[in-house]
């Protein structure tokens, strides 16, 4: 198990955007958190410290908790190409999605126990009783027993599920329950999401939140987005090529958008004056990458100026995804059979994550540059690519499904797609976007006020004090 080194974030910076009233309660009430951990530790353990949703909502959450004073403290699980595939086969049955069709019998439970086992012996003696554990995600969740014996409180925070649950969700729980059973606590997106065997007064939904000021969702003039795309090497500007771009990154310091080459999966840098439809996710089946490609191709006429980005991470810099270098095959022999002059319109980018920071930047400008975002997942937890887009006033269209509806009114804040595997409806709601640019910017003016509204880090943090206010000892005040 590896510690993942977090840097305060002033949460000041925050106030002038949400106003007093909603940052004043939060000061007050971090204090009242400090005052009765007194010493102890809130503690998060997940699957990768990059390259997902869970792992970039720590990044920030946790340096504004730790920039309030609150000890909290992160680690990721150390596991084998073999429990990873388990792993993710649950991730898939969660969503209700056969996955890869495996087992989930004596043998792979005889496995994931032991890879956890390993990682909670390793863990537990950095644990005081008193210290509170959120474990993320199926990964994690079969330490919960082993560590209640150190006389931690343990919380499950799951950030996935499916609205109806079927066959798969069912087998994906019965593998998952004895993990469960011994926690204190579930934590769950959507109310649907929880396990369907415990209690309604063991669970407490949280939605997820972005930061404003994070690398991937900071103000980039518009300029500036051209000459990032530009240094990077998605976009033919030569008068913005040899730019230097600098950026901040979550530990404050100055970074430099660096110059890469090698981007393309498959495609080549956009002409200069073009417009984009972009995606933004994981090389995973459930975001059905190959569903939007196969959309814009044979759905989206009469835009020859128009060009279909797919972005997802470098295969090799996401550690507990074993799929994903297979989807991005998938996408790059869908792209090969695509006529010429459709493949010019169409680039998969696969974006490097040795440097998390940048990474955030340059997505961050994807996005901004965007005519408009699409998010057309078979399932979904929540959608952080759909918030962060809506935060940047980019129409998004997306998938009627899990969190996601939750996030977008259909047809004020963005535009919802009723079947997610409605290929010519896809392509339709991209049609619209294209050919009603005040529509679309009226949706992108609505979706950036509702993420302010009700997705930014002090409702967040406010929840997640008041999930663990419980486990935490009366203290007498000063």
């Amino acid at each position: 198990m590896k510690s993942v080194e977090i840097a305060p974030l002033p949460f000041t910076r925050l106030g002038a955007l949400i106003g007093p009233d909603r940052y004043e309660p939060l000061l007050g009430f971090a204090d009242e958190i400090r005052r009765r951990l007194d010493g102890h530790v809130v503690w998060n353990v997940n699957a990768t410290a990059s390259g997902g949703g869970v792992a970039e909502m720590l990044q920030t959450l946790l340096a504004y908790a730790s920039g309030l004073g609150v000890d909290t403290r992160w680690n990721v699980l150390d596991g084998d190409a073999e429990f990873f595939a388990i792993t993710k086969r649950i991730h898939n049955l969660l969503h209700g999605s056969p996955g890869d069709g495996g087992d989930l019998g004596p043998a792979e439970h005889a496995h994931y126990v032991d890879v956890l086992r390993r990682n909670s012996d390793d863990f537990i003696h950095q644990l005081s009783p008193g210290d509170v554990v959120l474990l993320h995600d199926p990964q994690t969740i079969g330490m919960a027993a082993r560590l209640k014996e150190a006389g931690v409180a343990v919380v499950f925070r799951s950030h996935i599920g499916k609205d109806e649950p079927d066959e798969f969700t069912a087998k994906a729980w019965e593998f998952l329950r004895p993990y469960i059973e011994p926690v204190d606590m579930v934590v769950v997106s959507r109310p649907s999401y929880a396990p369907p065997f415990l209690d309604v007064d063991r669970v407490r939904v949280i939605p997820p939140s972005i930061d404003p000021f994070a690398a991937k969702n900071v103000e980039i003039p518009e300029d500036r987005v051209w000459a990032v795309l530009a240094r990077v090497g998605l976009l033919e500007r030569p008068e913005h090529l040899e730019e230097e771009v600098g950026f901040t990154r979550r530990d404050g310091t100055p970074g430099v958008v660096r110059r890469h080459t090698d981007l393309f999966a498959a495609g080549s840098p956009l002409p200069g004056d073009s417009r984009y439809l972009l995606q933004v996710s994981r090389w995973d089946r459930l975001k059905d990458m190959p569903g939007v490609l196969t959309a814009f191709t044979d759905h989206v006429s009469d835009h020859d100026d128009t060009h279909l980005l797919l972005v997802g991470p470098a295969v090799a810099g996401v550690s507990d995804d074993p799929e994903g270098a297979e989807v991005l095959e998938e996408c790059v022999a869908r792209w090969h059979a695509l006529p010429e002059d459709k493949r010019q319109r169409v680039h998969l980018v696969a974006v490097p994550m040795d440097d998390v920071d940048e990474n955030a930047f340059i997505i961050n400008a994807l996005q901004r540059g965007a005519t408009a975002v699409i998010q057309k997942s078979l399932m979904e937890g929540f959608g952080l690519t759909v918030a962060e887009a809506m935060w940047k006033g980019r129409p998004v269209l997306a998938s009627r499904i899990g969190g996601i509806q939750d996030q977008i009114e259909d047809g004020v804040s963005g535009l919802l797609l009723d079947d997610p595997r409605d290929l010519a409806g896809m392509g339709a709601l991209m049609q619209r976007v294209l050919e009603e640019p005040a529509t679309a910017a009226a949706l992108g003016a609505m979706a950036h006020a509702r993420i302010r509204e009700l997705f930014l880090g002090d409702r967040h943090l406010m929840q997640y004090g008041a999930l663990i206010e419980p486990f935490l000892p009366e203290r007498p005040h000063a």
